[in-house]
């Protein structure tokens, strides 16, 4: 379902979620009255039979017209289209004005109709995930990808506008739709999960799951109730790192020895991105901050050499593990109280298969719970329980990196990132190193999980594509170079850019297959895949420029835009509306097409300049690929 809400004029369209059938409903001079009277009677009918509204933030706005509507309807009763249509417009005036932080009007628990919230529930409510519909749209390939047609602000009064807004709307509820079908494995998890613990989770982020379940559970064990429970804190105003940094942890290698030495002697009074530090190791540069270690060589193809392997590793639900192991808990909780069910959770995930939605369930609650800790509007802010994991897990990947590099006659790291690192050995110290690795969960209690990779095609830390030395397994790729999920349209990654993606999908063929990327794009003729996307964030909007019998003509474009490169087009810009700054969507001479809304015609047809994504393409693969192939020599790398 999705409202339009105008200044004389309301559109209302619900579709169901199984079946073709649509009830659209419109409050304005150009309709007659009893369209009003046959909404209300729609959302009682509603309330009466139990049905739920499915929405993109609905939560937040939708279910709060819906309620606004039935409060207050029997009051309208004398009142014209116009009128009625101009009160639900000045509150959703006041629903948008809200800060994000104030609580609806109508909290959910007050709502006469269940709601199920995509938006709340995909957290793109989040700062990092932040997607608006159109967007979305976008990321799904959607046929239209369209902003509201007509301002708020502006009078309906003739029915080729109304047309256009009823079928904006709908455009809307279809892919909200759309959006719900690609969300039943999540849905049928909230679903369960509602259902045993007696806590309505349908709208509920992953973090919300981890939250409230972790207070079910948690209150129970200590018989402090979920209320006083989410009260709790712990503020500081700094954290000294010495007072964290666990007494086990010791270095031989004097550049190890500084690191130590400089977090001991650190004091944190912002733990979000205020620290970073780098140690250069076997000339490799290893960054250190308030997330975790990053480090990788400079880029290029690293192909494990005659008698040599890249070995993998990675420490096994790494954070959670160091919490429990080491019993680090908010200062605000009883220590064994926190740790044992933070255990319980760990391994009672063991019990299920990772097929199983409960496997699923307690990940989340193991994974979040470490970011919990950093966020004041949890029941588990204690920043020194943040720095007291992230610090010690930096610490102690150092250890086991330098614990191999320097036992193990040849080795070569490679990366390390956060949990795992790669380092490239002889063969015959294979043994040896799964040796050093024992040795090192015995240190620290955590476990270590193995593969071999027999190349990695690397761009940087975040950026590259590693190939099993199985051959069964598919290749890993991270970064701008993944691709897979992107294709399939996965609703876990809606939210991330998948602007041009032809250009990973060439540079995954042409690294693991040797294809041609003028021979891929030929057999890859998805526009979709040529498109990118584009949005207006804040003072800033998006120009399109073109020139028309030498007459150079300025559109201003709808916020969200897709489009491709082509031989003929405009100019895309982006420009601030305040100080008019302008930035090219692409500098030089290449020019755009809009796309969002899709066309019957062939690729061919549509012209795209092919030269600008092969352009693209082989400059990544050169900036990788500067020797063809990577050939390692003692010389070359120390």
């Amino acid at each position: 379902m999705d409202y339009e809400t105008i200044c004389n004029c309301f559109v209302a369209v619900f579709e169901h979620y199984k079946e073709s059938k649509r009830r659209v409903f419109v409050v304005n001079k150009l309709s007659s009255r009893s369209q009003f009277d046959d909404l209300v009677s729609f959302l009682m009918e509603n309330v009466e039979r139990d049905e739920w509204h499915i929405s993109f933030n609905g939560l937040h706005f939708d279910s709060q017209i819906t309620q606004y509507i039935l409060t207050h309807y029997e009051e309208w009763k004398d009142l014209s289209n116009d009128e009625i249509a101009s009160l639900i417009y000045n509150y959703a005036q006041k629903v948008i004005s809200r800060e994000r932080d104030q609580p609806p009007d109508f909290p959910e628990w007050k709502l006469f109709i269940k709601q199920i919230d995509l938006f709340k529930m995909n957290h793109w409510d989040n700062a990092a995930k932040r997607s608006s519909l159109k967007w979305i749209q976008f990321s799904m390939d959607w046929d239209n990808v369209e902003d509201m047609p007509h301002a708020h602000y502006k009078l309906v009064d003739d029915v080729p506008t109304l047309e256009k807004i009823i079928k904006y709307c709908i455009n809307d509820v279809a892919s909200t739709k759309e959006i719900f079908k690609r969300s039943s494995e999540q849905l049928a998890l909230r679903k369960s999960l509602t259902e045993e613990y007696g806590i309505n989770l349908f709208s509920a982020s992953e973090t919300k799951i981890a939250r409230e379940l972790f207070a079910h559970f948690l209150s129970k064990q200590t018989g402090i109730s979920k209320s006083d429970l989410k009260q709790l804190r712990t503020f500081r105003t700094h954290v000294a790192l010495e007072e964290c940094i666990l007494p086990y942890i010791n270095f031989d290698v004097p550049c190890f020895k500084e690191l130590h030495k400089f977090f001991r002697g650190k004091v944190v009074t912002e733990t979000k991105g205020s620290l970073n530090h780098m140690v250069k190791y076997k000339n490799m540069e290893i960054y250190y901050g308030l997330g975790g270690v990053h480090a990788a060589r400079e880029s290029g193809i690293y192909e494990a050499k005659d008698g040599y392997t890249i070995m993998t590793s990675d420490v096994t639900s790494f954070y959670p593990n160091l919490a429990i192991r080491n019993k680090l808990a908010p200062a605000h909780l009883d220590q064994n109280q926190f740790c044992n069910l933070y255990e319980w959770f760990f391994e009672e995930r063991k019990k299920y298969p990772k097929s199983d939605p409960k496997n699923y369930v307690f990940k989340i609650i193991l994974n979040a719970t470490y970011g919990l800790s950093n966020d004041e509007n949890s029941f588990l802010y204690d920043p020194q329980l943040t720095m007291s994991i992230t610090i010690n897990g930096q610490l102690l990947l150092t250890k086991l990196l330098e614990m191999l590099v320097e036992r193990i006659p040849g080795a070569i790291p490679i990366m390390v990132n956060t949990d795992g690192l790669e380092v490239m050995i002889p063969k015959t110290f294979k043994d040896k190193y799964k040796e050093i690795c024992e040795e090192w969960e015995r240190l620290t209690s955590l476990q270590l999980e193995h593969d071999e990779y027999k190349k990695i095609i690397l761009a940087d830390v975040n950026n590259y594509i590693a190939m099993y030395d199985n051959p069964k397994k598919e290749p890993k790729c991270k970064g701008r170079f993944e691709w897979k999920d992107q294709t399939e349209k996965k609703v876990a990654i809606l939210h991330k850019n998948k602007s041009f993606l032809i250009i990973p999908k060439a540079i995954y063929h042409y690294f693991v297959y040797g294809t041609d990327p003028k021979e891929y794009l030929k057999s890859n003729r998805d526009i979709y895949d040529y498109c990118g996307g584009i949005k207006a964030k804040g003072d800033w909007s998006i120009v399109a420029v073109e020139v028309d019998k030498g007459v150079m003509k300025e559109t201003e474009l709808q916020k969200t835009n897709r489009y491709f490169v082509s031989n003929k087009g405009i100019k895309l810009f982006r420009r601030n509306k305040v100080d008019k700054r302008e930035i090219q969507v692409d500098s030089g001479r290449w020019t755009h097409t809009i796309y969002n809304r899709a066309s019957a015609k062939s690729f061919d047809e549509l012209d795209v300049n092919e030269d600008y994504y092969l352009e693209q393409i082989h400059k990544e693969i050169h900036n990788i690929d500067k020797q063809i192939k990577r050939k390692f020599t003692q010389l070359e790398l120390f």
